[in-house]
């Protein structure tokens, strides 16, 4: 199994477009390096890829991976299609940029397929370009993707802002659990977790790599960067202060922080925070980072 880190922040990137907090300062002047929108690559052959999450910087972050280049066709692509783990924008916006892949298939629980229909319609727009494959994920089953094995771990139930009106319940946020059975590593990927959910333990310690939600280092992080801390509370990510407390305790399992916001001092190498990450073994990993299990 091989995945690639294609994007490390959350919506807005890093530096953020509309933010000029000292991060994002640092980051324009090039004293940061620059990170993109959430997005994992996947395979288990390494000549079939699926993306978990389809950010809003997809083309740039393809075009930069070439693991994911187009060939041996001149219309052919290793893309086969998408995970998400939510129906949130950010995540999910990226499927208008594939709109010309054929053949691609989009797997997601099922209030994210019907937000993404009845509460959005991006399937509507999209299928008027090439019909997608769309694929209900269901809670705790697997199934096989190109040689791996899937299976949707349920973390929550919030839904994005332009679905709160919906009366769909159910989980609405998942993580995934891959397993690779030709080598036995599994990596989960869960760059939205809203808590420590129950039985979360169990899935941290069957892995050998976990991707884990580093949105916010503490709880009154925008408040301290930005001067307003409007929001942060109801986006639904549990702060790293609560977070790496659960990971100190599998210290056998490579553990990675991603979907960083903008505000979050862990960007910085040099800060008190990201050494405290270093010293506990959990690392921050730049866009770009390959990983083979």
């Amino acid at each position: 199994m091989k995945a690639v880190l294609l994007g490390t922040t959350a919506g807005g990137g890093f530096p953020q477009w509309n933010c000029a907090c000292a991060l994002c300062v640092r980051a324009r002047s090039g004293e940061l390096p620059a990170r993109s929108q959430d997005c994992l690559a996947i395979s288990g052959n390494g000549t079939d890829w699926w993306l978990v999450n389809a950010s809003p910087d997809i083309r740039t972050q393809i075009a930069a991976c070439s693991l994911l280049n187009p060939g041996p066709g001149p219309r052919d692509t290793p893309i086969r299609g998408a995970l998400f783990t939510d129906a949130e924008l950010d995540h999910t916006l990226g499927l208008l940029t594939l709109r010309g892949g054929a053949g691609l298939t989009v797997w997601a629980p099922g209030p994210v397929l019907h937000a993404l229909r009845d509460q959005f319609d991006l399937r509507t727009v999209i299928d008027g370009y090439a019909p997608l494959a769309w694929r209900q994920v269901a809670a705790d089953e697997s199934f096989d993707l190109g040689g791996l094995q899937v299976t949707a771990v349920p973390i929550s139930g919030k839904k994005p802002k332009y679905a709160r009106s919906s009366t769909v319940d159910g989980h609405w946020v998942v993580a995934y659990r891959f397993t690779d059975p030709a080598t036995g590593g599994v990596l989960v990927y869960a760059p939205c977790l809203a808590s420590w959910p129950a039985g979360f333990d169990d899935v941290v310690a069957g892995a050998d790599c976990v991707l884990l939600d580093g949105t916010f280092y503490a709880a009154s992080e925008m408040g301290s960067a930005t001067g307003s801390s409007s929001g942060q509370a109801a986006m639904g990510h549990l702060p790293i202060t609560h977070s790496l407390q659960e990971l100190r305790r599998f210290p056998e399992v490579r553990r990675i922080y991603t979907h960083l916001n903008n505000t979050n001092p862990v960007l910085d190498p040099e800060s008190a925070e990201s050494a405290e990450l270093r010293e506990a073994g959990v690392e921050v990993p730049l866009d770009g980072t390959v990983i083979e299990l």
